[in-house]
């Protein structure tokens, strides 16, 4: 409780509040309760009663030692002629005594009341300030960022964190003034002062020109606008300039007082600010001084919210004796009213009072137009009068203290630099310049410097948007500076002409227009890049959706918005308290990812698409599966609690995090449309593609074929930012993006960026300015948006998807958040990125961000927000309920997996009738009258037609009988690989080029009008991307034969994630079938390591429970039947066929006609030459193009009779059943040796050495099966690099397969 200096009037203690200690005091007299309690105590402390009417009586003061009597008590203040609204106290923090005062007596009842800070906030013990909290000192202040120079990591720009404290910091309360005994000339001077007037005062001057102050006003309430909501006036700035001023001219708070009868200077501790309110209270206007305690230590944002607290509190009439009591200084603004300039009284106890004039032109301008007035940079004014104690202060400093408030005002000392910082404005204030009006013959005239401008936002106002929801920077970027442009905040409001701007076209507008348009268009929470983009339309395009006020959306849209984070933030609170420490990648800090989805599925309901299909990591996936997909918190709480029987459906099974699902979406307007998330392993990216060919194949599916216009399939793709920069498959999907054999009508990318991979930081991830920049590549728009602005995430979500359905194209946006936890929920993330996790504690979830920003600009009310909140617990404690009453089995709403049909099986054969054939060869030879056939490709589409009609049939044409007889059946087929149309030998000729036109005819598009669709492309040279492209396809095309082909087949290698997370493994992880076929060209022909091996040895290790089948035809009549049965039996498995080279045109390798009308699939194949088994003395097993050079050499060693050549068609799996089968009349043989081209440590021997013993004596009881290998030597390389040398080897090797035994 604050209490009066000893023997002095109270009156002159709280200056010219004296009228209301005076009413309140008439009241207490009248009846003690009537007032409140803390004022009943305050009148009852002996010498707080007004005019003295007990300090004689009462007072009982503790002297401090030696001080002399007392100088009595001052002449009462001045009372306003009227008398305020009547306020009603409420508890405050209490004023300090002074230093020099001795302390007051207490009731002998209550303790002495200890200071408190100016506004205390409970806070645990253990939190730390937020930095925002403090005055900044200069190494405090934010870095300022360019945009340009790479990237930037969180903590790295001073530790300021991107969100405005949400209370003001907590202070101790400073020590009172200090009071020093004057002498010498200063005493003998302030005794003269003080003889001739009771306050000597003296009053200086100044005009302040305010163009600067109201042009960054204007700024930073549209910036506010924007985000929280508030306003700033011009008195805060210039009460937060005088606060300031003060610190730089401290002087300026010197009071006078006499203590024991000697004059003192007395040097307050700290700046206590009184504002001059005025009330109105019937007809009669009333005057308040209350004061901001300890304003020196306040940011802007404290300042200002100190400051409307206390206004607040005056026209509710709470106002305490300590919001009153120690006022140091004082501000009155009679400008507001119109007043140009007024001399106030001081108070005792301060120094100085600063009055503020009326904001007004000079009058000699003011009957000039405001097209004169700019075109002379002529400001507005206004008048400071600094009326001070001239006892103490003489007129010298209150000159420096107005023009220090004349450089504050004008932008010196950083100023509104400490202003932006505080409020979070993401750019630089606008600099005080000289005028230049004058053209130069050399210079380039103004109005093209604001197009010049105009165009430099349109390239680079990314780099000033406020997009860190983690740490506040001031963002800048010199072609984005006005000054850079021959441009001054005098031109602001000069018109200019604006070419093509927003809606504005052939108009003129005045820059600060210009400027505040671009500002909002280019510089908010989202930053777009789109001028490297070379199509003139989409430039227009996007400017037309940007340069323009925003619309307010209505309160349900935010309401909407709310209960998604809502959602998001149950979903994540539900699983970390119930699952303490398990891994889940939670969302947290990233919430808004969930209204970026909702909002997209949203609109393609209501756009009437078929299906939303989604690929994503694993971070956030289950919030995704329960927020977007649907799938329930029950079955999810049973996959965390492991209650999902693996031996039922699962395989092996995958954890939780990787699982897919397929749900439905339904929208506000009641539309719905499928949505589905693909499986996914840990290796990043690695469903990017796979993702596109599952969307592909759906499109593929629904729409005519080839329509650039029809695509109804949306495909979404979530990114991590350093996966997204560092994973090169990002690269190789976004160049598919356009091409026709991948096209899906554009991926909407969202790149989820929590500003960390794991434990690495930007700086360290990428060279690259944003994660992001990979997108340039293709011509993709980036949108950026601060994730802790769900609005304008949804607002992105909306322009991405207009944006893909308007041009078809790839749209890419980066969604900057944090990430709350580790990577994952066992993990310390303080280890290595300590600042950045010092802000993140800091940070309020973008919920409770976003209902105070809607309150605060008024879009939903406080009932609202309550409601909310109520809603929030009521949703959290269902979800507990939910999970535990539970007892629900597998839900059938969602699927893990798509559904495959069952295939026709074994029984529908694989042969064709004659008339399909002829059909066929019919199509290699037809052609439009008008296309020109390369004179060298008609001669091979006149054999392949004549081969089908008479026989020889090789290995290209058994793949087009292959293909077409499936086609005639009505089943599609896709073909698409590297080199695929010609093939990488000139062997298949699937698409023909028209000579003379560049023209393309595809023969097996025209066999039938009932025909299935033949799909047939060349990729980019892409192993990674193509070949999980395919994958997906295969997936969600299940009936259709769909091939990945090589141009060599360790070509492969570039894809060997594909290979090992979902052609391998995906059906015992995610039950994930796929029927894909990869065309891996192999065979040993002297080409050297990198063109001859397929890798067998790799693909066979992979091979177990029968996840998929490894192949290498010897035939072509083989290969075609092949072809047929993986179509149609009912296996969906991959298979890995070897192609040849040589044997493509090898004269034995052929097929009759017989066999492709008669014959069938056979695993393995007995030596056909073999007409008496008994005779038989060694048995070669072999796979591939060497059947052929065995054969060739027994026939030159005259062995056809003892040496029989039994052929593996299947490697994988083993063909024990037929090869038993084979064996069995050869029981007597014991010479049994495998060959193979490849080195003994490669190929298909160390499979087949540990399988095969074992099945074979399985399936031949009591019969010893032991086989010798034939191999060249083990190597590290598939083969050598000589040819020479690899003719030795291969000589080496037919010496060692035919030689007799020892």
């Amino acid at each position: 409780m604050a209490t009066a200096p000893d023997n002095q009037d109270i009156s002159t203690d709280f200056g010219a509040n004296d009228w209301l200690i005076e009413e309140m005091y008439e009241q207490y007299q009248e009846d003690p309760g009537s007032v409140d309690a803390v004022w009943a105590e305050f009148f009852k402390t002996p010498g707080n009663r007004p005019g003295g009417d007990d300090a004689a009586a009462d007072a009982a003061p503790t002297k401090q030692p030696q001080a002399e009597p007392k100088k009595p008590a001052q002449p009462q203040a001045e009372k306003p002629a009227s008398e305020a609204t009547k306020p009603q106290p409420a508890p405050a923090p209490k004023k300090p005594a002074p230093e020099a005062s001795a302390p007051k007596p207490v009731p002998a009842d209550k303790p002495a009341p200890a200071p408190q800070p100016a506004a205390q906030q409970e806070t645990p013990a253990s939190s730390k300030p937020a930095p925002a909290q403090a005055k900044q000192t200069p190494s405090q202040r934010p870095k300022k960022s360019n945009g340009t120079k790479g990237p930037s990591d969180p903590g790295s720009a001073g530790g300021l964190s991107a969100n405005r404290p949400a209370t003001a910091a907590k202070r101790e309360a400073k020590e009172g003034p200090t009071k020093t005994v004057m002498r010498g000339a200063p005493m003998r001077t302030a005794k003269n002062m003080d003889a001739s007037l009771t306050m000597p005062t003296a009053t200086t001057v100044r005009n302040i020109p305010m163009k600067l102050v109201i042009d960054q006003r204007q700024i930073i309430n549209d910036h506010l606008r924007r985000t929280t909501g508030g306003k700033i006036s011009f008195t805060h700035i210039i009460g937060y300039a005088m606060v300031r001023a003060l610190v730089l001219v401290p002087d300026m708070q010197h009071s006078y007082e006499v203590v024991d009868g000697k004059p003192n200077l007395v040097t307050p501790s700290s700046i206590n600010l009184g504002l001059a309110i005025d009330l109105k209270k019937g007809d009669v206007r009333q005057l308040l001084v209350p004061n901001i305690k300890q304003a020196e230590d306040m940011s802007f944002l404290e300042f200002w919210r100190a400051y409307e607290a206390l206004v607040k509190k005056a026209r509710d009439g709470a106002l305490t004796v300590d919001d009153f009591a120690g006022t140091t200084c004082s501000l009155t603004n009679p400008g507001g009213i119109g007043t140009s300039h007024s001399v106030p009284r001081l108070m005792n106890g301060q120094g100085v009072i600063l009055g503020v004039g009326s904001i007004d032109y000079p009058p000699e301008f003011q009957g000039a137009s405001d097209t004169k007035r700019n075109e002379l940079a002529v400001s507005k004014i206004t008048t400071l009068t600094s009326t001070y104690d001239h006892r103490v202060i003489q007129g010298a400093t209150s000159g420096e203290f107005l023009k220090v408030m004349h450089e504050l005002l004008i932008g010196q000392h950083d100023f509104y630099d400490e202003i932006f910082s505080s409020l979070r404005v993401p750019y630089q204030p606008i600099r005080w310049m000289e005028d230049d009006a004058a053209h130069r013959a050399f210079e380039v005239g103004k109005g093209a410097r604001v197009i010049e401008l105009i165009d430099s936002y349109r390239s680079f106002g990314h780099a000033l948007a406020d997009l860190d929801p983690l740490e506040y920077r001031q963002r800048w970027h010199k072609d984005l500076q006005i000054e850079s442009h021959g441009l001054t905040l005098w031109d602001l409001d000069r018109e200019f002409p604006v070419g093509r701007f927003g809606d504005h076209e052939k108009e003129t507008m005045k820059l600060r227009d210009i400027l505040t348009q671009l500002r909002q268009s280019y510089c908010g929470s989202v930053g777009v890049e789109y001028m490297h983009i070379a199509d003139n339309e989409q430039r227009r395009w996007m400017q037309e959706q940007f340069e323009h006020p925003a619309t307010r959306w209505p309160r349900e849209e935010h309401l909407r918005i709310l209960d998604r984070l809502n959602e998001a933030e149950i979903f994540e609170t539900f699983l970390q308290t119930k699952f303490i420490g398990q891994k889940r990648f939670s969302l947290e800090g990233s919430e808004s990812m969930i209204v970026m989805l909702d909002e997209i599925c949203e609109e393609a309901a209501n756009a009437e698409l078929d299906e939303v299909c989604i690929g994503m990591p694993h971070r956030g996936r289950l919030n995704v599966l329960a927020n977007i997909v649907g799938k329930s918190y029950g079955q999810i709480f049973r996959e965390f609690e492991g209650t999902v029987d693996p031996n039922g459906t699962m395989g092996t099974g995958d954890v939780k995090y990787h699982l897919g699902a397929e749900g439905e979406f339904t929208a506000t307007s009641g539309a719905s449309i499928k949505t589905s998330v693909a499986a996914n392993p840990s290796h990043l990216e690695a469903v990017a593609p796979v993702l596109e060919g599952i969307a592909r194949a759906k499109q593929d599916h629904l729409g005519p074929p080839d329509d650039d216009d029809y695509y109804p399939v949306l495909a979404i793709l979530l990114h991590g930012d350093a996966s997204f920069a560092g994973q090169g498959v990002n690269y190789e999907v976004l160049q598919m993006s356009q091409l026709r054999g991948f096209k899906v009508g554009g991926t909407i990318h969202v790149v989820v960026n929590n500003q960390v991979g794991f434990t690495t930081a930007p700086s360290e991830s990428r060279s690259s300015v944003y994660c992001t920049d990979l997108a340039k590549s293709i011509s993709a728009p980036v949108f950026h948006v601060n994730g802790d602005d769900p609005e304008a995430v949804a607002r992105t979500a909306q322009l991405a998807f207009r944006y893909r359905q308007q041009f078809h194209k790839d749209v890419v946006i980066d969604l900057v958040t944090y990430r709350r936890r580790g990577h994952n929920e066992g993990d310390d993330p303080s280890f290595t990125q300590p600042l950045m996790y010092d802000l993140i504690e800091q940070k309020r979830s973008v919920r409770k961000l976003y209902t105070e920003s809607l309150v605060g600009r008024g879009d939903i009310t406080p009932e609202d927000a309550d409601e909310v909140v109520e809603k929030f617990r009521a949703r959290l404690e269902s979800v507990f309920k939910e999970v535990r009453d539970s007892k629900e089995e597998d839900d059938d709403a969602y699927m893990r997996a798509p559904f495959y049909p069952a295939k026709l099986g074994k029984d529908q054969g694989t042969s064709i009738s004659r008339e399909t054939m002829l059909a066929i060869a019919k199509a290699q030879v037809t052609f439009p009258e008008d296309f020109s056939v390369h004179k060298k490709v008609r001669p091979q589409l006149e054999r392949r037609a004549k081969a089908i009609e008479q026989g020889n049939i090789d290995w290209a044409t058994a793949e087009s009988l292959a293909f077409g007889s499936l086609l005639m059946e009505g089943r599609n087929v896709r073909v698409v690989g590297q080199d695929t149309r010609r093939g990488t030998f000139s062997q298949r000729f699937a698409a023909v080029v028209d000579r003379q036109t560049n023209a393309e005819y595809v023969p097996l598009k025209h066999l039938s009008d009932d025909q299935g669709q033949f799909y047939v492309y060349d990729s980019l040279l892409s192993e990674y991307a193509s070949m999980g492209f395919e994958y997906g396809y295969s997936v969600a095309s299940p009936q259709a034969l769909v091939c990945w082909e090589a141009q060599f087949g360790d070509f492969a290698n570039g894809a060997q994630a594909i290979a090992d997370e979902f052609i391998s493994s995906g059906f015992a992880k995610w039950q994930q079938k796929s029927g894909v076929v990869l065309l891996l060209p192999h065979g040993y022909e002297g080409q050297g390591p990198d063109h001859s091996s397929a890798r067998i040895e790799r693909w066979l290790q992979l091979c177990s429970e029968g996840a998929l089948a490894v192949c290498q035809p010897s035939t072509p009549a083989s290969y075609f039947h092949l072809l047929r049965t993986h179509t149609y039996v009912n296996w969906h498995r991959p298979v890995v066929i070897l192609t040849p080279k040589w044997m493509l045109r090898h004269k034995a390798a052929v097929s009759q006609v017989e066999d492709f009308t008669n014959g069938s699939w056979q695993p393995a194949m007995a030596d056909p030459t073999i007409s008496d088994p008994s005779k038989v003395r060694q048995v070669i097993l072999c796979t591939g193009k060497i059947r052929w050079e065995l054969y060739n050499e027994r026939t030159k060693r005259g062995l056809e009779d003892e040496v029989a050549i039994v052929t593996l068609e299947r490697l994988y799996p083993l063909p024990t059943k037929e090869l038993a089968g084979i064996l069995e009349p050869l029981r007597h043989v014991t010479d049994v040796r495998w060959v193979q081209d490849e080195p003994i440590n490669q190929g298909a021997y160390p499979f087949l050495q540990a399988a095969l013993p074992p099945a074979m004596a399985e399936a031949m009881p009591g019969h010893e099966f032991a086989m010798k290998v034939v191999a060249r030597p083990a190597a590290s390389a598939p083969s050598v690099g000589l040819a020479h040398v690899h003719a030795e080897q291969a000589a080496e090797l037919m010496e060692q397969a035919f030689a007799k035994p020892e």
